[in-house]
């Protein structure tokens, strides 16, 4: 069982924040970075546990590796994978602390 529950949470890593992703809060959309190899049914039972909250839909993308130039040299961005997660009315993620 304590197996299951950390392989869910590993499968999260972390926010994308971002101006559209900030505003697509708003309309209860958020926007995080998963492991490549997880599905869509792994990504909503994980953010369900993790965050405690009724996922409505996800959709997912793989995000091709960004060429970036530093000097002289060139190089490549990692490639990840991007999970959009709708959720349903009544439910909040709370990504950021009131002041």
């Amino acid at each position: 069982m304590n197996q299951k529950i950390t392989q869910n949470i590993d499968l999260i890593k972390y926010p994308i924040i971002t101006d559209k992703t900030t505003k697509n809060i708003e309309n209860n959309i958020y926007y995080f970075t998963v492991n490549k190899k997880s599905d869509k049914n792994e990504i909503k039972k994980a953010i369900e546990y993790i965050f405690n909250v009724k996922v409505k839909k996800v959709n997912t993308l793989n995000c091709p590796p960004k060429k970036k130039t530093i000097g002289k040299t060139k190089g490549n961005l990692t490639n990840y994978k991007k999970a959009i997660i709708k959720l349903k009315d009544t439910y909040r993620i709370k990504l950021f602390e009131d002041n």
